[in-house]
C-alpha cells in the first residue's frame, strides 16, 4: 500500500492506526523484574538503524518499504537522535519565524515541497520467542511518522512530543522481519510545532517493542485527594484500571509507604474491560515540593486460575490543588512558583538527551531553591515527570503548541485569516489530540499541578476547547494558557492570569485593577547572555502581593551546540552557526545553565532570590522569616560565622531555633556570645543548611543565608576567650611605614617621581601617567584610560542601550589632555604651559607629588574628565577620577579607570563581594568576603562575549604574577572592580569565544559603578533607572600600590 503524500498537508490527518493514549506505566512479569526495573515484556529497539536521507518526497527510495527491497547496505543512522546531528542536513534554530519562511510562500493547508527533508529508517528484527502478539511505541518522532512492516501500511501519527503506539502484530513474519518508517521534517503539524528551539527531525527518542500478557492493563487512573474537611489530615484513593480485555480475573491493590509496609488494600474478582476502586478515607502523608512523600502502588493481575500476569507499580502522592478565594493553593497553602522554564535540550544529542541529565538537571535546580518546571513548551520525557515526583517540583505539564509565527510579526500581534489554531474547525481535532495524548500519559504524576494549553498561540474557540477538555478529564487541577493576554474573547481558557515579561510594578499595577484571578509570570527574568538583573523585583512582589504567586525563568540552559573549532578546542554554537536561515543567532542562548550544564554566574542570585527563607544578621543574632509553607527553620542547621576585615574570626553551629512557617523570630547567640577584637568590618553571615542527607544534596548544603555587615554594640571590649579562640594559625604582619620622601626630576617633556624601591613618570608628550615601576618591575603596559563604556550585553543590544549610549564608547577610546597641572606638598596646581621643563628643569624633595591630567573626550556635544594622581613616599598612588555633566550627553554605561598590565599578572585576590560576578541590579546573591581567582576564571562563557566579571562592593583587589609581584587597588570607599584577560571592546567585537585574541595583557578595572545588566526581557527593556546613572556628576577615588 502506498503513502498518500497528499494527507501531509491536511490538518484533519494527524494519526492513522495509533493505538489509544494511556498511561505511561510500566508492566512487569512479576516483582523480581519490578524490583531490577527490567521488562522481560519490552525490548528496546534503540541502537543503528539501516538510514536513507532524502532532500524531499520526490527523493525518497522508490519502494523502500516493501519487504523484499533490500536496505541491509544501506548507510546507518543511531536511533534515538536527529537526522541532523548525525550529519544529514544542518540544525536549524528560528525563535518565532517559521523555518521556511523567505524559501518557500505557504500558507495553513499547505506545507514546504522543495526542501522537505525525509529521514528513510529501516530496522531489521526477529520477535522474541513466546511472544504472541507484538507492539511498538514511538516516544517521540518529530514530527510525522509513516510506518510500515514487511511491505504492509502499519499507521501514521503526528504530534513530535507524545508516544505514538502501532500494533504489528497482524504483519509479522516467522523470522526476520522488515521495519521501515518515512519521518517526515515538515506536515501539517509542523504549523502547531513553531516553538523557540533548535529545528530537527528523526526518530529523538526511545522506540520500545513489547508484549502483552493475556490480561493486560491498557491504562491506569489514580486520584489520591487528601479531604480537606479533616485539615489534610486524612485522604482518599481512587484507582481505575482499563484492561485489554473482559475475561475473568483477579486483580489485587496494595498501598505502601517508603518502607514497604501496606497501609490499605483492595481485591476483586473482575470480568469486565473497567475496574474501579474507591477506598475509605484513610490517614495520608502530603506531597508537596518541600517533603515529597510518596506511595507505592502495586497492582498484580492473575487469570482465573491465579497465574501472575502483570505487575504494576506507580507512585501516588496525596496533594490538593485548587483555586480557593482567589488564589491558587496547595494542601491548604498559598503557592508561590519559584520556577524555570526548561528546554529538553543537551549539547551534544539536541533533544536526543542523555537520559543521565534529566537527574542532574532536576538535582542541580533543586540545590538552587527552584520548586517548580514547566516544560516548555511540550510535553517532555516520562523520565521528568518521574523525577520530578520523586525529588519534589510542581510542575506545568504543556501542550505541544506553538504557533506564534503564524499571527506575530517582529513582536507584534498580527492576526489575520492564517492565524492558527484560532477558530479553525479543521485544526480542533489535531489540538484535541494533542491535549489529550498528554493527559492519558501523564495524569498519575502528582507533581502536574496544571496543565497548559500550549505557548504563543494567541486565541480563539479551540484553545478554549482544549482547556475545557482539561476540566471535563481532570477536575483535580488547574488549566493555564498565556495567550488570553493576547485574545481575551475566551478569559476562561485559562484559570489564572499569566502573562510573560511583564514588568513587576507593571504586575502590581494590572492587579490593583484585576483581581478576579491569581497571575504567574509564566516567563520572566530573561536569562540571555549576562542577565538576571532586577529579578528580586519580582520575589519582593511576590511577598507583598499575594495575587502574585511567581512565575518561572526564562530558562534552563543554553541551547547551543557543542562542536570542535579549527584548533581542536570545544566550541558552542548558536543559531546561523550552520548556514540555517532564517535564524535568531545568539537569542537561542537564555539559561541560568551554560549548554554543557555548568552554571552560570546568575545561578548565585537565582538561589537566593529563591530561598524559602530570610535572615537577617545582627550582632549576637539573626531574625529568621520563614516564607515557607511546611517547612520549620529548625528542620534545618543553623550556622554563623563572623568575618573581621574579611578573615574569619569565628563560627557556630546551633540547633532548636525553630520558626515555623509564615513567622518571623529573632534568634539570640548570646549563649555563644561574639568577640569583639578591636576595630575593623565586621561581617556576619547566617546560614540554614541540611540536617541530614537528602537524595539532591550533602549533609551541611546551603538553602539560605543572609549577611550583614554588623556594628559592635557601645562599650564592647576583648574578652581573654575572645582572643585566644581566635587566634589564626597564620598571623598577619601590618607592613611597616614609609620614612624619607620623594625626589622629583623635572625634565623637558617629564615629571619623574622617585622614591623608596619605586618610581613614576608622567608624560607631557603623551598626557598620561607611562611609567609605575616598582620592585623594580614596570606595572604599566599602556596608558591608564578613563573608560566610560563597557562590552555590550545582549540585554543592551535589545534595548538599543549601545546606540543610545555610543557617545561614551567614543570617550572610551579616543581624548586629548588638554591641560596638565601639577604640584608638591598640597600646594596650588600649578598650570604647565606645553611641557614641564618650560619653567625650568631641576630635582627637588617632597612627601607628596600632584600631578592632573584634564582630558576633551571624542563626544558631541564635548565633555571633559579629569585624572588626578597623588604619590606619597610609600609608592601609594591616589587616583581620582572626576567628571563635570555636559547637557545632552546620554547615561553612563560606566566610570572607571582601566590599566593594562603584562599576562603574567593574572592572579587576583580581592575583598568584595563574590564569588560570582555580580552588578548593581544583581549582587543579593553575592556575599561579602575574601576571594581568590585568575583574570580567565573570571571570564563568564556566554555565547557571544559580553561585559562580564565585574564584583561591587570591593575594598581592594590585588594583581600579582606567580612570583608574587604585582598591583593593589584600594578603594576610598567600597568600589566596583573586575580583572580579566580582555579589554571591553575586545570583548564587544568577538560574535563567539574562538573570535576572542589570544590573551596578551590583563585589563585591571576600578569603578565607581556601571549600570545594571537587566533582564525583564532581552528585546527591549531597558536597566531599571534606578540602576543606571544618568549624566551628573561622578566622582571615583582609589589607591594604587604596587606589591
Amino acid at each position: 500500500m502506498g503513502f498518500d503524500f497528499s494527507k501531509l498537508s491536511d490538518p484533519r490527518y494527524f494519526a492513522e492506526n495509533r493505538l489509544p493514549a494511556h498511561s505511561d506505566h510500566r508492566f512487569y512479569r512479576d516483582e523480581t523484574e519490578l524490583a531490577r526495573g527490567i521488562s522481560s515484556f519490552e525490548h528496546t529497539l534503540g541502537g543503528v538503524w539501516q538510514f536513507a536521507y532524502a532532500r524531499n518526497i520526490d527523493a525518497i527510495p522508490q519502494g523502500f518499504t516493501a519487504a523484499d527491497y533490500d536496505c541491509h547496505d544501506w548507510e546507518t543512522i543511531h536511533v534515538p537522535a536527529h537526522i541532523q546531528m548525525e550529519g544529514h542536513g544542518v540544525p536549524h534554530y528560528t525563535n518565532t519565524t517559521y523555518p521556511w519562511d523567505g524559501h518557500e510562500s505557504i500558507v495553513p493547508g499547505e506545507i514546504p515541497t522543495r526542501e522537505n527533508p525525509v529521514g528513510c529508517y529501516v530496522k531489521y528484527f526477529a520477535v522474541p520467542e513466546g511472544w504472541d502478539n507484538v507492539f511498538i511505541s514511538f516516544a517521540g518522532v518529530d514530527a510525522a511518522l509513516a510506518l510500515y512492516l514487511n511491505g504492509h501500511f502499519v499507521g501514521y501519527s503526528e504530534d513530535s512530543c507524545t508516544p505514538s503506539d502501532f500494533d504489528l502484530t497482524p504483519y509479522l513474519v516467522s523470522g526476520e522481519n522488515k521495519l521501515a518508517a518515512m519521518v517526515f521534517r515538515y506536515a501539517s503539524a509542523s504549523w502547531l510545532e513553531d516553538q523557540d528551539f533548535w529545528r530537527f527531525s528523526g526518530i529523538y527518542r526511545d522506540v520500545t517493542l513489547y508484549t502483552k500478557p493475556q490480561h493486560h492493563i491498557e491504562d491506569v487512573a489514580v486520584r489520591a485527594m487528601p479531604m480537606e474537611r479533616d485539615g489534610y489530615t486524612d485522604g482518599q484513593l481512587d484507582v481505575h484500571l482499563t484492561f485489554g480485555d473482559a475475561a475473568e480475573k483477579e486483580v489485587e491493590i496494595l498501598l505502601c509507604d517508603e518502607d514497604g509496609d501496606c497501609i490499605w488494600e483492595d481485591e476483586a474478582s473482575i470480568s469486565a474491560k473497567t475496574h474501579t476502586i474507591s477506598g475509605e478515607p484513610f490517614s495520608v502523608h502530603l506531597w508537596d515540593a518541600e517533603y515529597p512523600f510518596l506511595y507505592h502502588l502495586l497492582i498484580r493481575v492473575r487469570d482465573a486460575a491465579g497465574t501472575l500476569q502483570e505487575v504494576v507499580r506507580i507512585r501516588v502522592g496525596f496533594r490538593a490543588f485548587c483555586l480557593r478565594d482567589g488564589l491558587m493553593q496547595i494542601n491548604g497553602k498559598r503557592i508561590v512558583f519559584k520556577g524555570v522554564n526548561r528546554h529538553e535540550f543537551d549539547c551534544d544529542h539536541g533533544r536526543a538527551m542523555d537520559p543521565a541529565l534529566f537527574e542532574q538537571d532536576l538535582i542541580a535546580l533543586k540545590r538552587a531553591n527552584v520548586n517548580a518546571i514547566r516544560t516548555s513548551h511540550y510535553p517532555n520525557s516520562s523520565r521528568l515527570y518521574e523525577l520530578a515526583d520523586l525529588y519534589g517540583f510542581y510542575v506545568i505539564d504543556e501542550t505541544n503548541l506553538e504557533t506564534h509565527g503564524s499571527w506575530m510579526r517582529n513582536g507584534a500581534c498580527e492576526k489575520d485569516a492564517n492565524s492558527l489554531p484560532g477558530d479553525h474547525a479543521e485544526w480542533l481535532p489535531a489540538v484535541l489530540d494533542r491535549a489529550q495524548s498528554m493527559y492519558e500519559r501523564d495524569k498519575n504524576h502528582p507533581c502536574i499541578l496544571i496543565w497548559s494549553c500550549g505557548n504563543e498561540s494567541c486565541g480563539g474557540r479551540n484553545i478554549y476547547e482544549m482547556s475545557a477538555y482539561f476540566r471535563r478529564a481532570d477536575p483535580t487541577r488547574l488549566v493555564h494558557y498565556e495567550g488570553i493576554f493576547w485574545d481575551r474573547s475566551y478569559p476562561m481558557s485559562s484559570d489564572m492570569e499569566s502573562q510573560m515579561y511583564t514588568k513587576a510594578a507593571d504586575i502590581e499595577a494590572f492587579l490593583k485593577e484585576h483581581r478576579d484571578k491569581p497571575f504567574i509570570a509564566c516567563e520572566y527574568t530573561h536569562a540571555m547572555g549576562n542577565s538576571c538583573g532586577g529579578m528580586h523585583k519580582y520575589t519582593e512582589l511576590a511577598e507583598r502581593e499575594p495575587r502574585y504567586q511567581g512565575g518561572f525563568i526564562w530558562d534552563f540552559g543554553d541551547q547551543a551546540i557543542r562542536r570542535r573549532g579549527r584548533d581542536g578546542e570545544e566550541v558552542f554554537l548558536y543559531g546561523g552557526d550552520f548556514g540555517d536561515r532564517p535564524s535568531d543567532y545568539n537569542f537561542s542562548g537564555n539559561g541560568i545553565f551554560f549548554a554543557d550544564r555548568r552554571a552560570t554566574a546568575k545561578l548565585q542570585e537565582v538561589k537566593y532570590n529563591y530561598q524559602d527563607f530570610t535572615l537577617r544578621p545582627a550582632w549576637n543574632g539573626v531574625e529568621i522569616e520563614n516564607k515557607s509553607l511546611f517547612s520549620d527553620a529548625d528542620d534545618y542547621e543553623l550556622r554563623m560565622t563572623l568575618l573581621l576585615d574579611g578573615r574569619k574570626v569565628w563560627e557556630t553551629r546551633q540547633l532548636g531555633h525553630s520558626v515555623a512557617p509564615g513567622e518571623t523570630k529573632f534568634i539570640d547567640m548570646a549563649f555563644s556570645k561574639m568577640p569583639y577584637l578591636g576595630t575593623g568590618e565586621y561581617v556576619l553571615t547566617a546560614s540554614l543548611c541540611l540536617k541530614y542527607e537528602e537524595p539532591w544534596a550533602p549533609v551541611g548544603h546551603e538553602i539560605a543565608f543572609g549577611q550583614a555587615v554588623v556594628v559592635p554594640p557601645a562599650g564592647a571590649a576583648s574578652r581573654l576567650f575572645d582572643v585566644l579562640g581566635s587566634c589564626d594559625a597564620a598571623p598577619y604582619c601590618v607592613p611597616l611605614g614609609a620614612c624619607g620622601d620623594l625626589r622629583i626630576v623635572v625634565s623637558d617633556i617629564n615629571l619623574g617621581v622617585q622614591g623608596a624601591g619605586f618610581s613614576l613618570m608622567f608624560s607631557s608628550a603623551q598626557g598620561n601617567l607611562v611609567s609605575y615601576r616598582y620592585g623594580g618591575r614596570e606595572l604599566i603596559e599602556e596608558l591608564p584610560q578613563p573608560s566610560f563604556w563597557r562590552a555590550p550585553t545582549d540585554n543592551d543590544y535589545g534595548c538599543g542601550a549601545p546606540a543610545d549610549t555610543a557617545q561614551w564608547k567614543l570617550a572610551s577610546l579616543y581624548r586629548r589632555c588638554t591641560q596638565i597641572a601639577w604640584s608638591a606638598d598640597d600646594a596650588p596646581l600649578t598650570v604647565i604651559d606645553g611641557y614641564f621643563g618650560k619653567a625650568g628643569t631641576g630635582e627637588r624633595r617632597a612627601a607628596r607629588v600632584t600631578v592632573r591630567f584634564t582630558y576633551a573626550l571624542a563626544a558631541q556635544p564635548a565633555a571633559h574628565c579629569t585624572v588626578t594622581y597623588t604619590v606619597d613616599a610609600a609608592g601609594a598612588v591616589d587616583v581620582a577620577l572626576d567628571y563635570e555633566p555636559t547637557d545632552g550627553m546620554p547615561a553612563l554605561p560606566d566610570f572607571a579607570m582601566l590599566f593594562t598590565l603584562a599576562a603574567d599578572y593574572d592572579r587576583i585576590r580581592y575583598y568584595g563581594y563574590g564569588p560570582k560576578e555580580n552588578y548593581a541590579d544583581r549582587h543579593r546573591g553575592a556575599r561579602l568576603g575574601i576571594y581568590e581567582s585568575t583574570a580567565a576564571e573570571e571570564v563568564e562563557p556566554y555565547l557571544r562575549p559580553q561585559e562580564t566579571g565585574n564584583h561591587g562592593g570591593v575594598r581592594w583587589i590585588e594583581l600579582r604574577d606567580r612570583s608574587g609581584h604585582g598591583l593593589r587597588l584600594t578603594g576610598a570607599e567600597p568600589m566596583e572592580a573586575s580583572a580579566l584577560p580582555y579589554g571591553p571592546h575586545e570583548l564587544e567585537n568577538a560574535r563567539h569565544a574562538y573570535d576572542l585574541p589570544r590573551s596578551a595583557h590583563t585589563y585591571l578595572r576600578a569603578s565607581a559603578g556601571m549600570c545594571g545588566v537587566g533582564g525583564d526581557d532581552s528585546w527591549g527593556a531597558p536597566v531599571l533607572t534606578e540602576y543606571t546613572h544618568p549624566n551628573a556628576a561622578r566622582h571615583l577615588r582609589f589607591t594604587m600600590q604596587g606589591i
